[in-house]
């Protein structure tokens, strides 16, 4: 995909292939925090070398359209559990799976101070999913690396009083949802089970500093919504099916993965890349033309 950069007026300007947010970079063994996002934990899983040359070297990748109807869906979906969480009930897939003693989570309110610097009190659930300007964080150890990231929600065994982590997927495809083939060796599903025991570990660590009060359960859902290609056309319409995916969670191998990634970080060498890495292979081939 051939990107142009452009102005917040929308007007083509000069693409330089650095990050001028110098915020955004990490210079290795520096004392001050610094967040990673969940997304930027998956790409140091996936090519250091990408990773590190983002997150120190500045190098700014070409930039992915945003899915508005994922979007969309994400933003309807947290509207109808949103009711079902004001009203303490469960919501109807969940009573339709016999999980009714599941509901969304009611976090409480909390005050945040806004950009004119007045005093708001807002669901306490919102700020976990302001991915942008809050989102959920905890430090990692006593290190200045601060994980965090934007969940799209909680729900709570109402028997055991623990939280499950959930996210929402949306996608289009002939195939069926269902829990036996959505997970599978080279399927890139793979990587929402590292998003669910990511978030999972953040909540741990929350829990540990008293920001929370609950246990996290090792259950946690992908509620999959699939657009289904319907035989009499568009005409104004699209059908989704409803499916929930189960994960159980697993936090023990995260650790060490941390620390790898720290390590890198750390580093003034730039590390090797993934031999399956695209990004590497298109500037490798991309050099060799004169």
């Amino acid at each position: 995909m051939i990107d142009l950069k452009r102005n917040t007026k929308g007007e083509f300007v000069e693409a330089t292939g650095l990050n001028s947010q110098k915020w955004r970079l990490y210079t290795p063994n520096q004392d001050k925090d610094f967040k990673i996002s969940r997304s930027k934990f998956e790409d140091f899983l996936k090519c250091e070398k990408c990773f590190y040359l983002q997150l120190v070297k500045g190098l700014q990748p070409a930039g992915m359209p945003k899915f508005k109807l994922n979007e969309l869906t994400d933003t309807l979906l947290k509207k109808e559990f949103d009711e079902c969480r004001a009203k303490k009930i469960s919501h109807r897939k969940l009573i339709e799976k016999n999980l009714d003693h599941i509901i969304p989570f009611d976090a409480g309110l909390t005050k945040i101070t806004n950009s004119k610097k007045q005093i708001l009190e807002i669901p306490l659930i919102d700020v976990w999913r302001d991915s942008i300007h809050k989102g959920i964080k905890a430090r990692y150890k006593n290190t200045n690396i601060l994980l965090g990231g934007g969940i799209d929600d909680i729900w709570v065994n109402t028997k055991t009083k623990e939280l499950i982590i959930v996210d929402y997927k949306s996608q289009a495809s002939k195939n069926q949802v269902s829990q036996e083939t959505y997970f599978g060796v080279g399927n890139f599903h793979e990587s929402y089970k590292t998003q669910l025991n990511f978030y999972a570990y953040v909540f741990k660590e929350m829990k540990k500093a008293g920001e929370i009060n609950h246990e996290i359960s090792k259950d946690s859902y992908l509620y999959v919504v699939n657009g289904l290609e319907s035989e009499n056309g568009f005409n104004g319409n699209i059908k989704f099916s409803e499916d929930l995916i189960y994960h159980k969670i697993e936090t023990d191998y995260l650790e060490d993965e941390f620390e790898k990634m720290i390590k890198c970080i750390n580093s003034t060498k730039i590390p090797s890349s993934n031999k399956s890495c695209k990004n590497c292979a298109y500037a490798k081939q991309y050099a060799k033309i004169k």
